[in-house]
């Protein structure tokens, strides 16, 4: 692959080598349209075993969000917990069958998928110990879909965080891509920063210049006080209940803020933004929780993000599982959204 100046300039390279080839192109800014408005299948593949933290995916699950108005699944998988420890690290073909299943759900749905490597815990605490594995399962995953349609996107890797800083991230990033392109020459690659997939941190983010068909990934939980309030995973978020965000001036000027400069640092490298994750967990009162969410969407729309709500049926649910209906506050909020 030949080193390019600028994404732009690779974009324009690459657009050219496939009209000469004859092959059909689709610009890597029409593949972050195509995902459009999405949503999180959160909280069952990337368990450790699927149903061990209340979500077990249903068929009906991918026809209720297609039919709902949504273009896009991302669905967060943990491929670590399912693969050997050492080389050849391979994945185990019953859980591999299953990540099959919901692609040809989300297909036959005529939904995007997004595949991605998510909780990969060993990893964010000792890069040095697990790239090889995550380089192999990466191999693995990319070889296993070469042949589905451009409606399967694969994001590298989730929230790197820990040991697995910016700066270490950036010389896995090349190591992973190089992994998925034997295989995968033009699928599009989601990558986020390092921090958590940090908007903060997109300045550090380093991707190879040559990569143009690379969607890059931000998460969006601001206020987290706010977003996270009461949540068990969070060390002293009892502490924050009751917060509520009213869409005052100075709450909706904060928020803008940190999403325009998403949009500016994606502008200046020539790079489309998808906004993975932003939600506001279930302790927090519907009417804010609602105003939030159709801020940030409506905010992400304005800036031609494509993005995903976090999540489908857990708890951030937009969709009550046990009462089989949407929580209309919150889908109302994603989706009457301009």
């Amino acid at each position: 692959m030949k080193t390019c100046f600028t994404p732009l300039v690779c974009a324009l390279i690459t657009l050219v080598t496939h009209l000469v080839a004859g092959e059909p192109v689709e610009t890597i800014q029409a593949a972050n349209a195509r995902l459009g408005r999405g949503i999180n299948l959160a909280n069952a593949l990337e368990a450790p075993k699927e149903s061990e933290w209340g979500v077990t995916l249903q068929p009906e699950y991918f026809q209720i969000i297609r039919e709902a108005g949504f273009s896009s699944i991302r669905l967060p998988v943990r491929w670590s917990a399912h693969a050997l420890k050492e080389s050849p690290y391979t994945i185990d073909p019953g859980f591999a069958a299953r990540v099959d299943w919901a692609i040809d759900q989300a297909t036959a749905n005529r939904l995007n998928v997004i595949i991605n490597v998510h909780n990969y815990e060993e990893m964010d605490k000792n890069p040095d110990a697990n790239q090889e594995r995550l380089a192999a399962l990466w191999t693995q995953i990319a070889e296993r879909y070469q042949s589905r349609p451009a409606s399967v996107y694969f994001e590298l890797y989730n929230e790197p965080h820990d040991k697995l800083t910016s700066e270490r991230w950036n010389t896995v990033i090349p190591v992973l891509l190089k992994a998925v392109r034997k295989s995968n020459p033009y699928r599009p690659v989601i990558i986020g920063p390092g921090s958590w997939n940090s908007i903060n941190s997109l300045d550090a983010l380093r991707l190879p210049p040559e990569e143009h068909r690379v969607i890059v990934t931000v998460h969006f939980y601001d206020p987290f006080e706010f977003t996270h309030q009461g949540a068990s995973w969070v060390t002293g978020a009892d502490q924050w209940k009751d917060r509520h965000w009213t869409g005052s001036d100075a709450e909706k000027t904060t928020l803008r803020n940190s999403l325009e400069k998403a949009a500016r640092w994606g502008r200046e490298q020539s790079r489309p933004i998808f906004l993975g994750e932003f939600g506001a967990y279930s302790n927090g009162d519907m009417e804010s929780r609602a105003l939030w969410t159709r801020f940030v969407a409506g905010e992400a729309n304005r800036l031609d993000f494509s993005w995903a709500y976090w999540e489908f049926c857990s708890g951030f649910g937009a969709y009550d599982p046990q009462a089989k209906a949407w929580r209309e506050p919150l889908k109302d909020a994603l989706l009457e959204t301009r």
